[in-house]
């Protein structure tokens, strides 16, 4: 888990309302989350039973497919 430093607004009563995070604990909080949301998509795709096609003859494909 990372170590994050956040200090929280208040309100008069002490109810809690927003969250302030140094950058350097907020730019690491966003990494991990782009990471996750590499993870996830990655497990999609290998869930997946839908034929694929190499990276290289897709982008011919969509070439040939702009060209005309």
């Amino acid at each position: 888990m990372l170590p994050i430093n956040p200090q929280f607004i208040t309100d008069t009563k002490g109810v809690k309302l927003s969250v302030v995070l140094p950058i350097k604990d907020f730019e690491a909080i966003i990494k991990e989350l782009e990471e996750l949301d590499d993870i996830k998509l990655y497990d999609e795709a290998i869930k997946c039973t839908e034929p694929s096609i190499p990276i290289d003859v897709a982008f011919k494909m969509i070439e040939e497919n702009r060209q005309k």
